[in-house]
């Protein structure tokens, strides 16, 4: 295979991979990528992955290279948060919920981290497609809970308020009937508590604000 086929076949790609190109030539060399980096025409982003070099890169195109290098995984966490702006600045990387093993890949497109999730909490993910990049990202009700349950830590209203979550940004997004049947699933009081715990802050300083 020439670069020009390569660029052919792949040019409404955002990310591609070794096994990608081997359903096209089975034969394909390995060396042939490194030929291609060394001239520019590509970049490895993980171990058999690659992008073309002059590929724009903005947040919905390391979304799905997010869920590309990791299966199956689903951006959540501060990610998600983020991206529905409940807290207020990008957050350092790419978190996703997976249910395999927690793992990191520190990249030149900068790092993905994954946590675990039980296989029966791999739900509440929505399908995003902007600008040819398709994504798997939790809503923002799966995304909040996400949160909560991996961090124990959240207790006291001090925590909450570290978070400088947007509260009028919450309660227009957040559907608490959704948010409430997707507790259930969790089966855990201790989310139950910290749920809780965070929904009556933000109230509170709703309520502070409009007072």
């Amino acid at each position: 295979m020439q670069y020009v086929q390569l660029r052919h076949h792949f040019k409404d790609h955002t990310i591609f991979s070794l096994n990608d190109i081997r359903q096209l030539e089975p034969n394909f060399h390995r060396r042939r990528l490194n030929e291609w980096q060394e001239k520019g025409y590509i970049k490895k982003v993980v171990k058999e992955y690659y992008i073309f070099s002059d590929k724009f890169i903005d947040e919905n195109v390391l979304f799905e290279i997010a869920n590309r290098i990791y299966k199956p995984s689903y951006i959540s966490f501060e990610a998600a948060l983020s991206f529905y702006q409940f807290i207020p600045e990008s957050v350092y990387g790419i978190t996703s919920a997976s249910t395999r093993r927690t793992y990191a890949f520190h990249t030149p497109l900068g790092n993905f981290r994954y946590r675990t999730v039980k296989p029966d909490l791999f739900f509440g993910y929505e399908i995003n497609t902007h600008n040819g990049s398709v994504y798997k990202i939790a809503g923002p009700e799966k995304a909040v809970l996400d949160f909560l349950y991996l961090n124990h830590h959240l207790k006291a209203d001090a925590d909450f308020e570290s978070l400088r979550m947007n509260h009028e940004i919450f309660f227009q997004a957040i559907d608490l009937n959704k948010l409430n049947a997707y507790l259930q699933k969790y089966s855990q009081k201790t989310l139950v508590s910290r749920l809780n715990r965070l929904i009556r802050f933000l109230s509170d300083q709703k309520e502070k604000i409009h007072a």
